[in-house]
Order: C-alpha cells, then structure tokens, then sequence
C-alpha cells in the first residue's frame, strides 16, 4: 500500500510535504522534549510514504533509548488547512 501512495503521488505530481524529526522526551505520557536544541530533524519528504519509511528507519535507531521519539507532521496541512 505504502509503495502504491509513493507511486500515485509521484505520477501525479502532487506535493504533500511531511515532516520527520524526534527527541528524547521528558515523560512518556507527554510530548515535551528534553532538550529542543537537541532535535533530531530527518528531513522534509514529498509524500508520506517516504516520509513513514524515514520515520521508520530512524524509530528502529533508536530503539534502545525508551524516552526517544520520532514523529511525522503533515506540513501540508499547516500550509493549506482549508485541503483535506
């Protein structure tokens, strides 16, 4: 599925920017981050399937280190909220 959404967004020439970055948090209940000049920033990717298999490879990184955290932000949707 994932292949497929890389595939329809490249074809179509669509850009539906994603953000991927992480840090270690504080609490694990929360999303409050340790120390933000720390962040670890992946990379801007044009669709979310690369965006997830970006998430994905830094998540497995660091796998050892429970208070750290990576996350997707769907950066097309800050820039244009009125697009589903």
């Amino acid at each position: 599925m994932a292949a497929r959404k890389k595939a329809s967004a490249t074809a179509e020439g669509t850009q539906l920017l994603h953000l991927v970055f992480g840090g270690t948090l504080t609490d694990l209940d929360k999303v409050h981050f340790d120390d933000l000049s720390k962040l670890d920033v992946v990379g801007i990717y044009p669709n979310y399937a690369t965006a997830y298999d970006a998430w994905k490879d830094a998540a497995q990184r660091s796998v050892d280190d429970a208070h750290m955290r990576y996350f997707i932000v769907h950066l097309h949707r800050l820039l244009d909220p009125d697009t589903a």
